[in-house]
């Protein structure tokens, strides 16, 4: 990042955004008191809409009460013909508070029908008109006492119980009206008789719904009656009566006692929804307002503060191309040089023009580079020699008792006069030797091949019938190149540690093959295998980075141990020389034997994948 922007970043970031996260809190708590003073607002209102449609229901239950309490109910039960009993009708002789009940009932407003069920009557018999009406069939007894409302009414015992609108039109038919359903009971024994249905029309209720007064900020709000299932049963501008709540709003509501209010998507439109449950009632007072009206005043302030935002930016930007220009180009042009150097090119030079400051940083640029390079070409030098030294170090590791021992094995043959013997062992011993010494680090494979078969035939001279041995090398690998001496010191640990007091003939199987760029040597034996921590001491693979101490105590291990010392310096000397994703890996079991697999890369397959 250039010093242009990284200026052009400061204004940013420590004007701007904290102008921007000064708006977004503004007007988020702007947003949060709206909603706030509004659901206050709003609980009020539902709480008096509450109240007045509870005084309407209430004025009907007093209603059917007096009823009740004059046997008006019981007498137009108990008629000998009460298919043709009508309030209209002078057919009963009736005292004075009955008469002037039936004419309060008759006369009420708000009745638009009512009828009794007989509870005591059977088919036709068991229905009691007390009001006509047209275009409406009564809803059979029997097929009432199979309905839940039924034992919800019995249960009741008395009580009303009030369905409004949409609930149950198989029962109150399709118009908008409040049916009032409750037990009657005869007075005198307080025996079930019958039950009462009383439609009342929905003048009072839209009465109350339009005659609210709403303040300025609820002028864009709806209001709609919702049962405890979700069914709009009442909404004044009929456009989403006995749809489900669910249909039109994004958030599921749960109902319950009390008030809640919460701002979500209604009908495509982001408002605020409040829900007043009314007391005694199965229903729910919902008030809908539109968000957009409720916050013009924040949203007008969001349009000011996005403009001053916006011209703030331009003033900055405007800045940095006029005045840091010119103090930044020549910065930027050293910034490039220094990654360039980044990168491992230290060839490159700062043109230092003029006696500024500039110049001076540009001339200190070219020292610094020139002393980096000069470092490291000396770096590079000494990690050769290091590496180099590590590698005879590591080669001169391999157990020298082994040439002592064939020697001693030379002068025995030559004691015995054994000459052809002893003239193949010289043969071998020189083979050895001669690969042994070369100067070179690696060595065909082939060479590798010829170096293994001389030690096992001298190794099977002096262990005569210990063990036999099978090479499995295809041709076209034979001319891999390997490090030298890497297959003699695995071979030489199956032999000194995996034939150690076997009472059969062990058997040594060498192969390789070719996969995915890399070469795997395999060396498998029949002894006697490893226990699991003798196996751990052989980890030399590195896969992972491991903990430095933990790997130091493993190596001081081993070589204090001595045992497997050539198989360490194997492993060593491959992950010096290929990395350290190449080395050995070992697998083992006690009585079972080992296989040790020599991995490392496919020059002709890298060479090959390249071009």
């Amino acid at each position: 990042m250039n010093l242009r922007i990284k200026l052009f970043t400061a204004f940013v970031v420590l004007i701007i955004v904290p102008l921007c996260i000064l708006g977004v809190v503004t007007y988020i708590v702007s947003s949060h008191s709206i909603e706030e003073k509004y659901s206050r607002q709003t609980e009020y209102s539902l709480k008096a809409i509450s109240y007045s449609i509870s005084t309407v229901l209430k004025q009907m239950d007093n209603v059917t009460d007096n009823g009740i309490a004059t046997s008006v109910f019981h007498m137009a039960l108990a008629a000998k013909d009460p298919t043709k009993q009508d309030l209209n009708a002078e057919q009963l002789s009736l005292n004075n508070s009955q008469r002037n009940f039936r004419s309060l009932l008759y006369n009420h407003p708000a009745i638009s029908y009512a009828f009794l069920y007989n509870l005591n009557g059977s088919g036709k018999n068991s229905n009691v008109s007390i009001f006509t009406k047209e275009n409406f069939t009564t809803m059979p007894f029997e097929d009432f006492k199979k309905q839940p409302l039924y034992k919800e009414v019995m249960d009741l015992n008395g009580v009303p119980k009030w369905i409004a609108p949409h609930e149950y039109p198989e029962l109150t038919g399709t118009e908008p009206v409040f049916t009032q359903i409750r037990l009657i009971k005869e007075l005198s024994y307080f025996k079930n008789i019958g039950i009462l249905v009383v439609q009342i029309k929905n003048w009072d209720i839209e009465s109350i719904f339009h005659n609210l007064s709403p303040t300025q900020s609820m002028q864009s709000t709806e209001f709609m009656l919702v049962n405890d299932d979700g069914l709009i049963l009442y909404d004044p501008n009929k456009a989403f009566e006995g749809q489900q709540l669910s249909t039109v709003m994004k958030k599921p509501v749960k109902f319950g006692s009390g008030y809640q209010s919460f701002k979500t998507d209604f009908h495509d439109e982001k408002s605020i929804v409040s829900i007043y449950h009314l007391k005694d009632y199965s229903w729910n007072l919902v008030s809908v307002t539109s968000w957009k009206s409720l916050s013009k005043e924040t949203l007008v302030f969001a349009q000011w503060f996005i403009g001053i935002t916006l011209l703030c930016l331009l003033a900055a930007i405007t800045f940095n191309m006029v005045f840091m220009r010119r103090i930044t180009g020549s910065i930027a042009v050293i910034v490039r040089f220094m990654r360039k150097v980044e990168g491992g090119d230290f060839n490159v030079r700062v043109e230092d023009r003029g006696k500024d400051e500039l110049h001076i940083l540009a001339k200190g640029f070219n020292d610094l580079v020139d002393q980096i390079n000069s470092l490291f070409k000396q770096i590079n030098t000494k990690q050769k020699q290091k590496t180099q030294a590590e590698l005879r170090v590591l080669q001169a590791q391999i157990k020298p008792h082994f040439l002592f021992n064939t020697l001693e094995s030379i002068n025995v043959l030559a004691i015995q006069n054994e000459g052809v013997k002893v003239s193949e062992m010289v043969h071998r011993l020189g083979s050895i030797l001669r690969i042994s010494i070369q100067d070179k680090e690696e060595i065909p494979l082939d060479q590798e091949i010829e170096h293994l078969q001389s030690y096992l035939e001298i190794q099977k001279f002096r262990f005569d019938d210990l063990f036999d041995y099978e090479i499995d090398i295809p041709p076209e690998l034979r001319r891999r190149s390997v490090l030298k001496l890497t297959l003699q010191p695995l071979v030489e640990n199956c032999i000194q540690h995996g034939f150690e007091g076997i009472t059969y003939k062990g058997h040594i199987h060498i192969s390789c093959w070719a996969d995915q760029g890399r070469i795997i040597l395999q060396v498998q034996d029949n002894g006697i295998g490893m226990e699991p921590n003798q196996l751990l001491k052989f980890q030399y693979m590195k896969t992972d980075k491991e903990d430095e101490a933990v790997r130091k105590d493993q190596v001081r291990y081993l070589y204090e141990e001595r045992r497997g010392l050539g198989v360490r310096s194997v492993a060593d000397r491959i992950r010096i020389h290929y990395g350290e994703h190449y080395g050995l890996f070992i697998c083992s079991s006690h009585l079972t034997g080992t296989i040790i697999q020599c991995v490392i890369p496919d020059a002709e397959w890298r060479d090959w994948n390249d071009s």
